[in-house]
């Protein structure tokens, strides 16, 4: 048996389509933060187990979401991610012969502003996602949070849609919330940053995205994805910066 796992918060104009990849799941459970808009009540539509609460970061989220769950196997996605009908197939495989495998990691393919990219670091961007109940559970951080698995983990071919951002907007949303938590958590580590080593920084993702990893392969979407990489990082060491000089 399979429970799929989501966390959620206003995302009314995605999570439908994430619902209908999966309603062939024994179990979909969606943790919501508060929603504003009509999430809550799409995913009762499909029959999903939610409950509603607070915002802790996404690693404590998804742990919590975890511990709803009840079937032998668990798949966690983001509501603006999709399962295909051949990844859907090579799932219902990977569960019913596990061989010696505790999880899966999956190849993302995600979109930007309406591009899907093949370059810059996107692709092919593995994530773990199926795994045995009792065998892994996620980090602890704020953002960026990681599955820890218990035991050996394989490997699947087709890919999960990743609908990442639809328009300049999202970007410039998720570049502020990412920043401002990753900024919160290097500063609960005792980290520090300043000006230079924001602004140094900045250059680097740019140029790691853009040049070391092609990213100029992907045409102006491409360079738009390296320089909001770049934003993102200066930013949060900016906000770090800043937050050690409230002390």
């Amino acid at each position: 048996m399979l429970s799929v796992i989501i966390i959620a918060k206003n995302e009314a104009g995605a999570i439908r389509n994430c619902l209908e990849s999966v309603a062939w799941a024994d179990e979909i459970v969606v943790l919501d933060s508060g929603s504003s808009d009509e999430t809550v009540a799409i995913c009762r539509e499909y029959g999903a187990i939610v409950q509603i609460t607070d915002w802790p970061g996404f690693g404590p989220q998804k742990n919590r979401a975890l511990n709803l769950a009840s079937s032998d196997w668990i798949l966690s996605l983001d509501a603006d991610e999709r399962i295909t009908p051949e990844l859907r197939r090579e799932i219902e495989t990977a569960m019913a012969s596990p061989d010696k495998y505790n999880a899966f990691r999956i190849p993302r393919s995600s979109s930007y502003c309406g591009r899907f990219m093949r370059h810059g670091g996107w692709w092919p961007d593995y994530v773990t996602r199926l795994f045995r109940r009792g065998s892994a559970h996620f980090t602890d951080d704020l953002v960026h949070e990681r599955l820890e698995v218990i035991g050996a983990t394989g490997t699947l071919s087709q890919p999960l849609l990743h609908i990442a951002f639809t328009d300049l907007e999202e970007v410039l949303d998720k570049v502020n919330r990412y920043s401002s938590a990753g900024a919160a958590m290097q500063h609960a580590r005792g980290r520090k940053a300043s000006l230079g080593s924001a602004v140094l920084h900045g250059l680097w993702s740019f140029l790691r995205t853009y040049v070391l990893r092609g990213g100029f392969l992907d045409g102006r979407e491409g360079f738009m994805l390296a320089v909001s990489n770049a934003e993102g990082t200066y930013y949060r060491y900016l906000k770090l910066m800043l937050l050690a000089d409230r002390k």
